[in-house]
């Protein structure tokens, strides 16, 4: 008598059973989710090729969830070196002094081509001083002479930057006091006065510049210093042991970066409308001038040349960082262009 309701049970049980193997069995051409994490040194727009790539989802439609950490100045590699993290936005001066320690690290995407880092003074200083605008670097770094700046981090780009062009003017590094700290912290001492000057990129450079406080010592869209040009800047690093073992995330993680270039360059507008989300503290003037230099500096695609790190290793030679003998002699090894094409 209840055979015909035992059928009945049975089959929905089954199309139930079915449904959910559906629901449950990844899609054809969706890739399952992966995770990723990434430090960034500082909080500027520098690091713009994560900024789009996040708020476009270009990591995300690939199956990429990106963990953003920020770790200052140099501790964002040390962080990759240390396997607390998968990758790191950091720069070509960086990554030549780990390697040339035994710290094997490759590079993978170029986001910026450039330092980047521009010194600035403060108008007052310049003008007490009859500075020149259109001297060259050396003259211009002169002015750095017993000067109080602040940097990012002792060892890390701005800091090299700084110690480069001392050495291009004669200025004795000892002579430059250098303050480590991270926006605003700089900014608001800026215009307390009570330091005379910062190396740092946009929005902050932009922002002394069109407020008329600040006056460019070294210019980093002109590629200053131009004897170190290209040096990779923004430069998405890993362990070299680390894609080998994660080939799927390193592709989803690059190309996110190779979309992230293409877009800055194609899209002004919504570009702009990224940089105002996470800077909207900041006057459109200076997220305006911000975006044109870092458009400039942005390659297409973000691959990373040797001749981007030699320039790197020279600017820690001349920094003090390594001595000549410290020098790689193959900077190719260092490379990995293979996710960006």
């Amino acid at each position: 008598m209840n055979q015909p309701r035992l059928r009945s049970d049975c089959r929905h049980l089954t199309i139930a059973v079915a449904l959910l193997a559906i629901t449950l069995w990844p899609r054809s051409g969706v890739a399952a989710e992966e995770s990723t994490t990434l430090a960034i040194p500082a909080i500027n727009l520098g690091f713009i090729a994560r900024y789009v790539a996040e708020d476009e989802g270009f990591w995300k439609q690939q199956g990429l969830d990106v963990k953003i950490q920020h770790i200052q100045g140099i501790g964002s590699m040390n962080a990759v070196i240390s396997g607390s993290v998968d990758f790191s936005m950091s720069s070509g001066p960086s990554i030549t002094r780990a390697n040339a320690r035994g710290q094997k690290l490759v590079a993978l995407a170029t986001g910026i081509d450039e330092s980047d880092e521009y010194i600035v003074i403060r108008k007052e200083i310049a003008d007490a001083a009859h500075f020149d605008p259109h001297g060259t670097l050396a003259e211009r770094g002169r002015i750095l002479q017993g000067k109080t700046i602040a940097t990012g981090g002792a060892g890390a780009i701005p800091d090299v930057v700084l110690k480069v062009v001392q050495k291009i003017a004669g200025v004795p590094r000892d002579s430059v006091t250098t303050t480590p700290m991270q926006p605003p912290e700089f900014m608001a001492a800026f215009d307390r006065k009570s330091i005379d000057g910062f190396v740092s990129g946009p929005p902050f450079t932009q922002e002394a510049l069109i407020a008329g406080t600040g006056v460019l010592v070294s210019n980093a869209a002109a590629g200053e210093p131009k004897e170190y040009s290209p040096v990779s800047s923004a430069l998405l690093l890993a362990k070299a042991s680390f894609c080998p073992a994660h080939r799927s995330i390193c592709v989803k993680m690059v190309h996110g970066v190779v979309e992230a270039a293409q877009f800055i360059h194609d899209h002004p507008q919504e570009t702009l409308a990224i940089l105002k989300k996470n800077f909207g503290q900041y006057d459109d003037k200076v997220l305006e001038a911000s975006y044109e230099a870092l458009k400039a500096m942005t390659p297409v695609p973000p691959v990373t040349t040797p001749k981007s790190l030699e320039n790197a290793d020279d600017m820690n030679i001349a920094a003090g960082f390594m001595t000549s003998a410290d020098k790689l002699k193959d900077y190719a090894a260092l490379v990995d262009n293979e996710f960006v094409k």
